[in-house]
């Protein structure tokens, strides 16, 4: 492949995925829902994954591969953490109690 065309590619996937990265950052300040921040969460950090994919093809570093893995699990793993938050609707596991009982 030509090594001009090569540098003009990452060049604009660079640029996309910082103004993909600018949207959400705009998604997850303005809302309006907890599950509209919650998918702008997650799509950072596919952008993440993203860059360092970005990242190991520029510095021919296969290390940068691992780091992508690893943002994907951490990512991963707080998405379903906020959508058990979403769906039960409280943080703590503490004692459950009737709405219409007197602690």
């Amino acid at each position: 492949m030509n090594d001009t065309l090569l540098q003009a590619v990452i060049a604009l996937s660079a640029l996309l995925l910082a103004a993909a990265a600018l949207a959400a950052g705009v998604r997850i300040v303005r809302g309006p829902a907890a599950a509209d921040r919650v998918i702008a969460l997650d799509m950072l950090g596919l952008l993440g994954v993203a860059a360092a994919g970005l990242a190991a093809l520029v510095s021919d570093a296969p290390a940068f591969v691992d780091v992508a893995l690893g943002v994907a699990l951490v990512g991963f793993l707080a998405t379903v953490a906020f959508a058990g938050f979403i769906a039960r609707g409280r943080l703590a596991d503490g004692p459950q109690q009737a709405p219409g009982d007197m602690p």
